[in-house]
């Protein structure tokens, strides 16, 4: 009898290592469905936008400036806003405005 019971104890402890071992993965695949795939996709297209990029184009930047690209190299562009010119990292270019 005492046999018995380990057995069926084992069998409990393995089904709820693997219950456990599903949900775990099953949230893994939730996680990167929901936010990492999303994520490498929004990078995808910024870097498709910062790439074709070129002098004369008008564009907004994270921080809700407008302005026309007058010079550009690999990590900053100048723009001429209504005041003046700014500096600003190639990065905070968020949209292309369409003329």
């Amino acid at each position: 009898m005492i046999g018995y019971g380990q057995t069926t104890d084992q069998a409990q402890t393995t089904q709820s290592l693997i219950t456990m071992v599903v949900m775990l993965v099953a949230f893994a695949a939730i996680f990167y469905f929901l936010l990492i795939r999303p994520q490498r996709r929004r990078q995808k297209e910024h870097q498709t936008l910062l790439s074709s990029i070129k002098r004369g184009d008008r564009v907004m930047t994270a921080g809700g400036i407008i302005g026309t690209v007058e010079e550009l190299d690999d990590t900053t562009v100048v723009l001429t806003v209504e005041e003046g010119k700014l500096r600003l990292s190639k990065a905070s270019i968020v949209d292309k405005i369409r003329k």
